[in-house]
């Protein structure tokens, strides 16, 4: 990755906003929305946009060690805006450093079109259901292992159903067996992660380890989930252990 993507609380922080026109508007609307205080190029802030892309002004932010965003010129900038889908409290930000604007825009409108208007409510739901989700399900993997059968596709709150968040008590009350152990073997036809299969890509998403062959490649281990264990060995194991196990291996 070339960035590191961030969600900054700056509601009632300082954010310095320099420029004027539409695209100082543009900044101003959007700094407004998340309650920052928006000051000028005198005060102090943490942050700063510079809506007119001016070097000089840039430079004289970042030798104070402010963290400076300029409209359209990436190769100044300390941080990126994205493209933003807000379904609040669910955010999802989209960004090319800085590339491709029209890029970045093009999918927030691809993804806009995907997600229910009442996706927010689902996450408001579950995060009202936090108490009752960890009474229900009191071991942490199994807990997990139920959130994740309840958001897939087709499960009672899949995220993209706009009924999920009235469906959160009936998950909740279900009989879903999450303690299951099992080992999955997915085989992959290259080692390109674009050509994984949508089950191998939720699979690998949902597992919690990653058992593969010597030849796997990096790309393709990097769509497991972040804290999934990942082992090499020769063979598919005999006793995976707890949970959901995979066994990738590359088809000869």
């Amino acid at each position: 990755m070339h960035s590191l993507p961030v969600f900054l609380r700056l509601h009632g922080r300082a954010v310095i906003l320099t420029g004027e026109g539409e695209a100082a508007d543009a900044k101003r609307r959007l700094l407004e929305r998340v309650g920052a205080r928006i000051v000028g190029e005198a005060d102090e802030a943490a942050l700063a946009i510079v809506s007119d892309g001016d070097e000089v002004t840039v430079a004289r932010l970042q030798v104070r060690g402010i963290l400076v965003n300029a409209t359209d010129r990436p190769d100044l900038c300390d941080f990126i805006l994205p493209a933003i889908v807000d379904r609040d409290p669910v955010l999802i930000a989209i960004g090319t450093g800085g590339a491709s604007a029209g890029l970045a825009k093009a999918l927030r409108q691809r993804i806009e079109a995907l997600l229910p208007a009442r996706l927010g409510a689902l996450a408001t739901a579950l995060h009202n259901a936090r108490t009752a989700i960890r009474a229900r399900w009191p071991d942490a993997a199994a807990r997990r292992r139920a959130i994740d059968a309840g958001l897939a596709a087709g499960g009672l709150i899949d995220p993209l159903s706009d009924k999920a968040a009235d469906a959160v008590p009936d998950w909740l009350a279900g009989t879903l067996d999450v303690h299951a152990d099992r080992l999955e073997t997915i085989r992959l036809l290259s080692g390109d992660p674009d050509d994984l299969t949508l089950r191998a890509a939720r699979l690998l998403g949902e597992a919690d380890r990653v058992y593969h062959a010597p030849d796997v490649p990096a790309a393709i281990l990097d769509r497991a989930r972040a804290d999934a264990v990942r082992i090499e060995a020769i063979t598919p194991p005999d006793r995976p252990g707890e949970g959901l196990s995979l066994w990738l291996e590359r088809v000869p």
